[in-house]
C-alpha cells in the first residue's frame, strides 16, 4: 500500500492536538487525525478552567509552582514545571486573542476563581465549560488553515518507524477503509485512558490508543498507574461515563457531606473541601468504610441561587436532567477515574526516546503533575507542551530539511474477518477497577494480570477484522497490563 506523505501527522484533536496544528504555517503539510468529531475529546469536558499567573500583583510563579509541588507530593519534574508555569500565561493570552471567551469581571479584566490546592485565585474560565470553549475556538482556527488536512471519525490503529528515512508510517481506519500515511514527524495527542476503568469522567475516545501504539513501537512509558480519581463525580444514573462536578464548585463555597448530612473532610485533612483531589478522594473512601455507606453529597445550596445558575450553568442544567436542583438540593457524588498523570515519557520539548516521535496532552508524561494533578493545570500543560513540540519540529526541519519516505509502507498485522470474542473490554474494565480504585488491591492485581496477559496473547493472533472494537480491546489490554505491572512493582 503506497502511503500519502505529510510533514507532520498529529493524532488526536483535543486542546493539545489543535494547538499543535496551529503552530505550523503554510510551509508544512499537516494531517490532523480526530478519532471522533472535533468537538468530542477529554479537553471538551474540562469544566474548571486554566490555571495561570496572569495578575502578577496578586500572584507569583513561585506560588503556582509551590502549590503544584504540594499537590504532586513533591514528585514533580521541577524543570518541566518551571516551563509550564512561566510560559503558560503567554499561551493563555494567545488563545484569548484567537477568540476564546474567558469570563471578565465588572472592570473588564479576566475573572479568576479558586480551586482545591490553589493558594491564589488564578483559574481563568468560561462559565463551567472552559474546555468546550477552547476546543470550539481552536477548531475554528484550525479549519481556516489551508495547510492542515483534518480527518474526523478516523481511528489510528498502527504506528511503524521507517528506519531508512527516520519517519513514520501510520495506519488509519477512515471512511471504512484502511489508509497508510507517512510523516517525517508524528505527534501523539490521543488523550487519556479513562475507559479502561469501570467508571470515568472521560469521553468515549479515552481508550489509550496512542499509549499502546507508542509502547509497541518501543517508546518509554512512565507512571501509567498514576491515575487521579476525582472526588466529585455525579454518582446517580447509569452508564460508565459519569459527569463531573467541577472543583470550582467547592472553590465557590460548596461543602461535602456524608450520608448523615455532616461535613467530614476536615477530620482527614485541615484544608477540608479545598484539599487536593487525591486527599479528598481518600477522605471519602475512608469515610465510606467508617460509615459503611457510599452515600455522599456536595452541597452549594447555601449560595445565592442566581449566582450558582450563572457561574455553573452547564452543571446546573445537567443536574436538573437527573432530577437535582443544585440551588436547593445536595448533589450525589462519589469518586471515579478522571485523569492520567503518567503516560508516554517526554522531555521539556515533548520529545519521546524515539527520534521524531512526540507526545503531548494527557497521553504524555511530562512530569509536571507529580503524583497528583493540581486542578486546572492540565489545559495549561496541553497548550505549553504542544506548542513546544511544534517549535522543536519546525527547528529540526529548518536545520535538517524535510524527511521523505523511502517508498512502500512495511507490512503490518495480518487482518482478516474474525470478530473479537464478546465482552473482552468489559472484562478488562472489571479487572482494572477491582485491582486499582484510589488505593491498589495487590491480591486482585496479581490475579488479574494473568488474565490480562492471556487476553493480550489472544489479540495478537492473526485474522481479526480491523474494527474499532479490535483496536480498543488491544489498547485496553496493553494499558491494563502496564498499570498492573506497576501496581505489583510498588
Amino acid at each position: 500500500m503506497q502511503a500519502t506523505k505529510y510533514d507532520v501527522v498529529i493524532i488526536g484533536a483535543g486542546t493539545a492536538g489543535l494547538y499543535a496544528a496551529l503552530q505550523f504555517d503554510e510551509r508544512y503539510k499537516v494531517l490532523l487525525v480526530s478519532k471522533r468529531e472535533l468537538s468530542l475529546s477529554n479537553s471538551a469536558l474540562a469544566q474548571g478552567g486554566v490555571a495561570a499567573v496572569i495578575d502578577k500583583s496578586s500572584d507569583t510563579y513561585k506560588s503556582h509552582i509551590a502549590d503544584t509541588l504540594i499537590a504532586g507530593g513533591y514528585k514533580n519534574d521541577l524543570a518541566a514545571l518551571e516551563v509550564l508555569v512561566t510560559e503558560g500565561p503567554a499561551d493563555v493570552m494567545r488563545i484569548k486573542e484567537m477568540g476564546v471567551s474567558f469570563d471578565l469581571d465588572s472592570d473588564g479584566r479576566l475573572q479568576m476563581t479558586l480551586e482545591g490546592g490553589h493558594s491564589r485565585r488564578r483559574i481563568v474560565h468560561h462559565k463551567d465549560s472552559t474546555g468546550a470553549e477552547i476546543v470550539k475556538k481552536l477548531a475554528i482556527a484550525v479549519r481556516q488553515k489551508g495547510n492542515v488536512e483534518i480527518w474526523e471519525n478516523a481511528l489510528a490503529y498502527s504506528l511503524q518507524k521507517d528506519e531508512q528515512s527516520g519517519g513514520f508510517f501510520t495506519g488509519i481506519l477512515y471512511k471504512g477503509e484502511r489508509h497508510r500515511v507517512f510523516s517525517g514527524y508524528t505527534v501523539l495527542a490521543t488523550g487519556g485512558i479513562g475507559r479502561v476503568f469501570q467508571y470515568t469522567t472521560n469521553s468515549a475516545i479515552a481508550t489509550g490508543d496512542g499509549i499502546a501504539m507508542a509502547y509497541q513501537l518501543g517508546a518509554q512509558i512512565k507512571n501509567l498507574s498514576l491515575v487521579q480519581f476525582h472526588p466529585t463525580a455525579f454518582s446517580g444514573g447509569s452508564g460508565r461515563e459519569r459527569f463531573l462536578i467541577s472543583e470550582a464548585v467547592r472553590g465557590e463555597g460548596a461543602v461535602l457531606l456524608n450520608g448523615s448530612g455532616n461535613r467530614f473532610v476536615e477530620r482527614y485533612d485541615y484544608r477540608g473541601e479545598l484539599a487536593p483531589r487525591d486527599v479528598v478522594s481518600r477522605a471519602i473512601l475512608m469515610e465510606s468504610k467508617a460509615q459503611g455507606s457510599e452515600d455522599f453529597y456536595l452541597d452549594i445550596s447555601a449560595q445565592d441561587a442566581d449566582f450558582v445558575k450563572n457561574r455553573f450553568p452547564m452543571i446546573y442544567e445537567r443536574c436538573l436532567e437527573e432530577g437535582v436542583d443544585i440551588t436547593k438540593q445536595s448533589i450525589p457524588i462519589f469518586p471515579c477515574m478522571h485523569y492520567l498523570m503518567g503516560g508516554i515519557n517526554v522531555d521539556t520539548k515533548a520529545r519521546t526516546n524515539l527520534t521524531g516521535l512526540y507526545a503531548v496532552g494527557e497521553c504524555a508524561h511530562t512530569g509536571v503533575h507529580g503524583s497528583n494533578r493540581l486542578a486546572s493545570n492540565s489545559l495549561l500543560e496541553a497548550l505549553v507542551f504542544s506548542r513546544r513540540a511544534a517549535q522543536d519540529i519546525i527547528l529540526n526541519i529548518s536545520m535538517n530539511g524535510y524527511i521523505n519516505s523511502c517508498g512502500e509502507a512495511p507490512p503490518e498485522y495480518e487482518f482478516g474477518e474474525k470478530p473479537i470474542p464478546s465482552g473482552l473490554r468489559t472484562e478488562i474494565r472489571q479487572i482494572v477497577q477491582s485491582s486499582y480504585f484510589i488505593t491498589p488491591d495487590i491480591k486482585a492485581a496479581a490475579q488479574g494480570i494473568k488474565r490480562i496477559e492471556a487476553i493480550k496473547e489472544l489479540l495478537r493472533q492473526p485474522g481479526y477484522a480491523l474494527t474499532p472494537d479490535y483496536v480498543e480491546a488491544r489498547s485496553f489490554a496493553t494499558v491494563a497490563y502496564i498499570i498492573l505491572q506497576e501496581v505489583l512493582a510498588q
